[in-house]
């Protein structure tokens, strides 16, 4: 993560906290469906995207008989440019408050990075829980303005070519991140802002597959 922090000096690994733009029903756990999506296409219903300079990576569904369902999104990049971060908006839903985990494996890459972007308002706002299999931990990101800060990490045991499962709940003011089971940390950050959508997130030349997203609308704190 060295060059993320590099870069946040100069100007800087996840799903979205945030209103819904369709109906959608409080506590209902949703689970996004890639099984119909063409192999070798992009993923339906996922807008492409991604901070930073470069070229843009390709995103597409593929075979994978270690995915639940047989198949993945995968991210692939050649292109080792400095802090690019790719991103793979799902574009149906936003929400204020949610619970959302999606399983990845980290198959090849400089930095080795990736996770999930929430509240995403675009590709230079938004926050990320990203898993590093080189550095063995999990960040929370604030991306903001072209500045990235940290708001909290810890140390886990992220591994390449292994499927790892990111969950986060972005519920009021606070971020509560778990991998495989294990509540990592509980943070907050009383300036969230809390509408946006969800992202697949990674870094620079990774080969990324994820699979397995769900997302659970949680009822606004104070509603009965």
């Amino acid at each position: 993560m060295s060059r993320v922090v590099t870069w946040a000096a100069g100007v800087a690994a996840a799903l979205v906290a945030c209103t819904a733009t369709r109906s959608w029903s409080v506590d209902a756990t949703t689970k996004i469906d890639i099984t119909h999506d063409a192999i070798g296409a992009p993923p339906l219903d996922f807008e492409l995207s991604q901070t930073g300079d470069g070229e843009r990576g390709q995103w597409t569904v593929v075979r994978d008989p270690t995915a639940v369902d047989g198949v993945a999104i995968e991210h692939r990049s050649t292109d080792p440019h400095d802090d690019r971060f790719p991103l793979a908006i799902y574009k149906p839903l936003s929400f204020e408050h949610l619970e959302a985990s999606v399983r990845l494996k980290i198959i090849s890459g400089t930095m080795q990075t990736a996770g999930l972007a929430v509240c995403l308002r675009d590709q230079n706002s938004y926050y990320a829980v990203g898993a590093s299999a080189l550095e063995h931990r999990v960040d929370l990101l604030l991306f903001a303005k072209g500045r990235v800060t940290r708001i909290e990490s810890a140390e886990a045991d992220v591994v390449s070519d292994r499927w790892h499962t990111l969950r986060v709940v972005a519920n009021d003011d606070h971020f509560t991140v778990s991998l495989d089971g294990k509540e990592l940390f509980v943070t907050f950050d009383r300036a969230r802002r809390k509408d946006g959508r969800l992202a697949l997130w990674t870094q620079e030349d990774n080969v990324t597959r994820f699979d397995h997203i769900q997302i659970r609308a949680l009822p606004v704190p104070g509603d009965n």
